[in-house]
């Protein structure tokens, strides 16, 4: 072992894009792990409609921080900081390169540069709120959230429930607004994080969406979803692939308008994904098929280290 600190090599990109095989193939490579930073992945009820790694990749390589929650479990970034950080503590042990793979910017934010240890939300505060979306519309949550926290809304994307959720929870469980409880205070790390954005085309991209979602119809999402019916209310159950085939079940959509929408929404959220991502000058794009390319900027990154010639991660 090197007396540099250690590396955390992070594959992020957006849904589709192929971070899974790019990990196991440096994890083979390197001989060493691979932690999960897919959110959607935590969950142990949900398996076609989130693409978690199969069986026989986990028994390839191993992976942590998959299938380790139930969809009735109330789980946060704070809390996948410490635990990932914990994990990392016991895997530098083995080995001087660790894999974090996953395209949930904010966890990967939270275990590269430290979150803010958040409260909580009340579940039936979380339930009044989503009935207050499902009855109201995103608009009744946004004027909400204009007027206990104007800060925090001139930032946030206004378009994102999920996102007005949350921040609504915080403040009123807190009783102060959300953006006054985000220090940022910056965070050194006893690794330095090696940031590698997987991209390609567009039209690739969103080609290999909707090859993915006509694969996990065939797969049987839909009877993975009707299983989940009874479960629709939870929060990690509203999430694309799911939430268009519970409204299918409802009655709302037709089967192929359901599956359409998936398609349609499963965009968005990557479009959503690399707007966060992209927002990170630290991470270093990649087409996901420059194995060699990645390598090379990995060895360069540990070399400048090792040689002194760059700075701990911090915030």
């Amino acid at each position: 072992m090197s007396d540099a600190l250690p590396s955390l090599i992070v594959i992020t990109g957006p849904t589709g894009i192929g971070k899974t095989r790019l990990a196991i193939d440096l994890a083979k490579t390197y001989s060493t792990e691979i932690i999960s930073c897919d959110s959607r992945q935590f969950y142990r009820e949900l398996n076609i409609g989130v693409a978690p790694p199969s069986v026989e990749e986990m028994e390839t390589v191993p992976h942590h921080m998959v299938g380790f929650l139930s969809v009735r479990d109330t789980y946060n970034a704070h809390r996948f900081e410490n635990d990932v950080l914990g994990l990392c503590r016991k895997l530098f042990q083995l080995s001087n390169r660790v894999i974090m793979a996953g395209g949930s910017g904010l966890y990967i934010h939270a275990v590269t540069h430290g979150i803010d240890d958040l409260p909580d939300p009340d579940p039936a505060l979380r339930l009044q709120l989503k009935e207050k979306l499902r009855t109201e519309g995103i608009e009744s949550l946004q004027l909400q959230l204009k007027s206990v926290d104007p800060v925090y809304y001139l930032e946030v994307d206004t378009k994102n429930p999920n996102r007005l959720l949350r921040a609504l929870e915080v403040s009123i469980t807190a009783g102060q607004p959300f953006s006054s409880l985000r220090t940022k205070q910056s965070v050194t790390r006893p690794f330095q994080a090696i940031m590698i954005g997987l991209m390609t085309t567009r039209e690739d991209l969103y080609q290999r969406i909707n090859q993915r979602v006509d694969q996990m119809m065939e797969d049987g999402l839909l009877d993975e979803v009707r299983s989940l019916y009874a479960y629709k209310e939870f929060n990690a159950l509203n999430t694309v692939g799911y939430k268009e085939l519970f409204s299918f079940l409802d009655g709302t959509y037709s089967l192929a308008d359901a599956v359409e929408k998936i398609k349609t929404n499963t965009r968005r959220y990557a479009k959503r994904q690399l707007t966060w991502l992209k927002k990170d000058p630290g991470i270093r794009w990649f087409d996901p098929a420059d194995l060699d390319a990645i390598q090379e900027y990995i060895k360069g990154r540990e070399v400048m280290r090792r040689d002194g010639g760059d700075e701990e991660t911090k915030a």
